[in-house]
């Protein structure tokens, strides 16, 4: 079995004395689980393994008795040392306090109980983490699959990566586009979203916040208006609506919606939207587009080619640290502007669905971003870019 880069960081945490809790978290079908089963399979001490998927009305109370379980387990056995792991840990409604409680009690009976928790809703993990938990934990973030462990895993090329995305899950049916389109979207996407876009908060139209999902990745690497999309959607009035589904669609790890570049906060917050999936399969499940079609259409191709960038993009932005935004004065533009507080890193993606345009010369000359950088025709080639590590981005390093 594969095992991704953070095997190897959780299973040295482990290792160490307990001092912190470990805290796992990243979308979907990211491979959170599986990570753990193969971190528990090498770990030396004993260990205990629940989800909050599988429990009914879960609740604090049922935390408290599993974490109870594990401390009589270890004074019944003379353990000196158990792991204790708890996955869709924010299922649990007003997990943080219990966690803060159990965790505190085990530190000052100096109990050798080591935690883990996994969860898929970054927001409500952030969120019980800072309220509850400041200074007890360590987060460890799981990004959508890169094109070197999809092509490690399963030998994708690059261009099958463009199309076929990042998740592993769903590669044995590639070969079948029905099945493996059925697949992402019923074991995926609709799990995402009725798990964890829905949980986020009360939602008051499901049916309109999987519609605009839908749209926004059909649209993926494009600006539209919510306004236009409204109407679409025929939801004419909702603006504000749709733009916090956008939100939660973003939290989920699923669509966002980038703001155009400003030195004014203000004017960002106003721009039209430039919808983004996270992951390139989100994209390719609503195109209507097989996979030998598209690579013969330079301007399908293009499509696809500047939303899987952009999907890499901001599936790793958390990771390393920078946001996302695009820039567009009149009828120039960039396609992606990263910002990592000083440092601003203006990229633009040539296919060959298009031309160069002028956008990035104007960009450097107004903002003087710490780098400029061409992917694809006459610039960095794809396969380098989906390979690279996007923090050398930031760095003082060349890149060529």
């Amino acid at each position: 079995m594969y095992q991704r880069i953070y095997f190897q960081q959780v299973a040295d945490r482990l290792q160490e004395p307990r001092l912190r809790l470990q805290v796992i978290v990243g979308p979907r079908q990211v491979g959170k689980t599986t990570l753990m089963q193969q971190v528990m399979g090498v770990y030396a001490h004993p260990f205990d393994s629940y989800t909050a998927d599988d429990v009914p009305n879960v609740s604090q109370q049922w935390l408290a008795q599993m974490w109870e379980s594990a401390r009589m387990k270890m004074q019944v056995n003379h353990e000196t040392e158990r792991l204790l792991v708890i996955d869709e840990i924010q299922k649990i409604h007003n997990w943080s306090e219990t966690v803060k409680a159990e965790w505190d009690r085990d530190t000052r009976d100096g109990r050798n109980l080591k935690v883990v928790l996994l969860g898929s809703s970054r927001t409500l993990i952030l969120q019980g983490l800072t309220e509850s938990l400041a200074g007890r934990f360590e987060l460890i973030r799981l990004p959508h699959w890169t094109l070197t462990e999809m092509h490690d895993a399963f030998g994708l090329t690059w261009q099958e990566y463009v199309y076929y995305g990042g998740f592993p899950g769903a590669m044995p049916y590639v070969k079948d586009y029905i099945r493996w389109r059925q697949y992402v979207i019923d074991s995926l996407i609709e799990p995402a979203i009725s798990k964890d876009v829905f949980f986020l908060t009360k939602v008051q139209k499901p049916q309109l916040i999987r519609q605009l999902f839908e749209l926004g990745s059909c649209y993926s690497g494009q600006e539209l208006s919510l306004t236009k999309v409204a109407a679409q959607l025929q939801d004419v009035g909702n603006v504000t609506t749709l733009a916090g589904y956008l939100v939660l669609l973003e939290e989920a790890g699923l669509l966002s919606g980038l703001q155009k570049f400003a030195r004014d906060t203000a004017r960002k917050y106003q721009s039209m939207p430039k919808f983004q999936v996270h992951n390139a399969a989100l994209r390719t499940v609503y195109s209507d587009c097989s996979f030998e079609d598209a690579l013969v259409s330079p301007q399908r191709w293009g499509r696809f080619v500047e939303s899987a960038v952009g999907a890499y993009l901001v599936s790793q932005a958390a990771l390393c640290d920078y946001r996302v935004y695009y820039w567009r004065e009149r009828n120039d533009e960039v396609d992606f502007v990263l910002v990592r507080r000083d440092k601003i890193v203006a990229i633009e993606v040539k296919s060959g669905r298009r031309s160069m345009n002028s956008g990035l010369q104007l960009f450097a000359e107004r903002f003087h971003p710490y780098r400029t950088l061409v992917v694809g025709t006459e610039g960095l080639d794809f396969e380098t870019f989906f390979k690279m590590d996007l923090r050398m981005l930031f760095s003082l390093s060349h890149i060529s």
